[in-house]
């Protein structure tokens, strides 16, 4: 079912809602106003005059459906373009239009104005493609099964079968007022919560009319900052869409799917498990399901959508759908040919049955004969013989005819017989069939599972080459870095050489220096002490120049007596100057002592080594 049948549907019950008379004509005013309100919801440019264009050649009367529909191909049809506009909006469109005339719920309510509008779209979507619209009860069946799944409850089979054995019912299907006032009475809900129903039909027209193959929450791995978040995934035959949560409004990111993606099970790792990952062309998405049941329902779900892809399929239930037309008429084909076989088994019984009959009347006939015969014999003894020829002719001819009928019979005996061998190989041959194609499925799960197994062999392969390679290349850095710091070693072995060999240098240089140095010290001490003895020499010299002779006093007349000199006194220049030299004399001495004890504290600090 294309696009533009699906919109006719959602459109012929607005234009019948319209006609209030029911006369199968509309107002040109309610057109306009019905194709505006298309236009908008389609997102289609306006075209106003292209209603009174059309209809111009015609009186001011309404239009029927039939005078309409040209307009809606030409002017509406032809320019919608898919994903340009939202499905749902047009439903909501012409729900609103047809609800206000034919939905009229009486009593207790069990349905919501949005479930019943859900439910009517689900309608649409499985109905015939005839007018007026009608949905058989195969697909009721089916649709309630659906729902009952979704609420985790078993089908009232016999609410469902008295419902359906009703006359209207059987003749012409459901209509979808019909199947709203079913689910509105409750008897197929009986003892269900409200929410309960909301949640199913929401949930069955995600699926059915949202092209929604499975949705639920997964944990996915980043690609960048590595870690697990939960997201809400949505899976459809061409994408599969992940947001923050349930109420699908903060949209996080589109995986788009086609023939080059594969599902894969990986084992359980950083503490998730059940993981499995959806490879594309340019990334790889691992996630994580709550438990194993539900790993394998998304693995099928996503392999399903790949396949629709691939076989350029939009909607796995129109596929369905249609398959499931498909075999309704494979079974009436069947049953027909089983009706025709059963008729012509019929006749053929009753063929059989009417010559036994003719049989059984000759027969009689031939016993009231013998009757007559035996009475009319004693009447009749004179005229025997004429009367003895006469009848072995008539039994001759009795004979013959019953011989006739007998090769009739086996003759329809056999021709009865071969219908039932042909009706026994035709049995044989639907079993075979069914075998052969049980093989066949068996055949294709095998080979899946075939395809299953290399790919993870060959996954497990590549596992094992990269962590081959990444212990080579641990192996080459290692010996790389070894090779750096054996490098490193002996170079800094060649720089303490050289340091040790600079520093015994400078040992034997500061040996040599203090040797010189000691040798000066004692040359100083020696000149110190010739000169200590000078100045003493020349002190005494002094003193003698330097003492007056006083009046009266005579010089003793021996030069080495110095009694007559007087002692000076502090307040003598001389003296003072003598004094003065002698400190200085001994600080220099103690400066040459203690440069000399500093320079062997040196040579033990730099040189690491007590000097002897």
């Amino acid at each position: 079912m294309d696009l533009r049948s699906e919109l006719l549907k959602s459109i012929w019950y607005a234009f019948t809602a319209l006609d209030v008379e029911k006369s199968g004509k509309v107002s040109k005013s309610q057109l306009k106003v019905l194709s505006h309100n298309l236009y908008t919801v389609l997102c289609i440019p306006h075209d106003p005059a292209a209603l009174e264009e059309h209809f111009r050649d015609d009186d001011d009367g309404p239009v029927s459906s039939q005078g309409y529909m040209p307009y809606l191909n030409k002017y509406i049809l032809e320019k919608v373009v898919e994903g340009t506009f939202v499905k749902e909006n047009v439903d909501e469109l012409c729900w609103t239009l047809t609800a206000k005339k034919n939905y009229r719920p009486e009593g207790k309510c069990v349905l919501p104005g949005k479930d019943a509008f859900r439910l009517w779209c689900l309608f649409i979507f499985l109905s015939e493609d005839r007018y007026p619209l009608v949905i058989i009860p195969d697909e009721v069946e089916y649709l309630l099964k659906k729902l009952c799944m979704a609420m985790s409850v078993e089908l009232n089979c016999v609410e469902l079968e008295d419902f359906i054995s009703q006359d209207s019912v059987q003749q012409n299907g459901f209509t979808v007022w019909a199947f709203l006032e079913m689910m509105n009475s409750g008897k197929l809900t009986r003892g269900i919560a409200k929410e309960t129903i909301s949640m199913a039909v929401e949930e069955v027209y995600r699926e059915i009319v949202g092209d929604v193959l499975k949705e639920g929450y997964l944990w996915k791995k980043g690609q960048l900052r590595r870690n697990w978040i939960e997201r809400w995934f949505t899976l459809r035959p061409s994408t599969l869409v992940y947001f923050s949560s349930e109420d699908r409004k903060d949209r996080k990111g589109n995986i788009q799917l086609d023939g080059n993606c594969c599902v894969e099970v990986l084992p359980d790792r950083d503490g998730k498990r059940c993981m499995f990952c959806l490879k594309t062309l340019t990334k790889t998405y691992e996630l994580s399901a709550s438990d194993t049941k539900q790993r394998q329902e998304w693995t099928t779900a996503i392999q399903t959508a790949i396949r629709l892809h691939v076989e350029g399929k939009t909607s796995l239930h129109k596929d369905l759908k249609l398959k499931r037309r498909e075999q309704r008429e494979q079974r009436e084909k069947r049953q027909e040919a089983k009706e025709q076989e059963l008729q012509r088994l019929r006749a053929l019984q009753e063929e059989r049955e009417r010559k036994m009959a003719e049989l059984e009347l000759l027969k009689e006939a031939q016993r009231q004969a013998q009757a007559l015969l035996e009475q009319d014999e004693l009447h009749r003894r004179q005229q025997h013989e004429q009367l003895q020829q006469a009848l072995e002719i008539q039994l001759k001819q009795a004979e013959e005819a019953r011989a006739s009928m007998q090769a009739e019979m086996a003759l329809k005996e056999a021709e009865a017989e071969r219908q039932r061998t042909r009706i026994k190989e035709l049995e044989a041959m639907q079993q075979r069939l069914e075998e052969a194609l049980q093989q066949e499925i068996k055949a294709r799960q095998d080979e899946e599972a075939f395809r299953y197994a290399q790919a993870r062999l060959l996954a497990e392969e590549e596992e094992k080459m990269k962590a081959l390679m990444s212990l080579r290349e641990e192996q080459e850095e290692y010996i790389q870095r070894a090779q750096r710091e054996k490098q490193e070693l002996k170079q800094e072995m060649e720089s303490k050489s050289r340091s040790l060999e600079e520093a015994q240098n400078q040992l034997e240089e500061v040996r040599a220096n203090r040797h010189r140095v000691d040798q000066d010290v004692v040359a100083a001490q020696r000149k110190l002490r010739q000169a200590s003895t000078n100045v003493k020499h020349w002190n005494v010299q002094m003193n003698r120049l330097m003492h007056p002779i006083g009046p009266g006093e005579k010089r003793s007349s021996g030069g080495g007596s110095f009694s007559s000199f007087r002692i000076p006194s502090q307040k003598d220049p001389g003296l003072r100057l003598r004094q003065k030299s002698d400190e200085q004399d001994e600080e220099s001495k103690e400066n040459v002592e203690s440069r000399g004890c500093e320079s062997d504290k040196r040579l033990s600090t730099n040189g690491d080594m007590e000097i002897p």
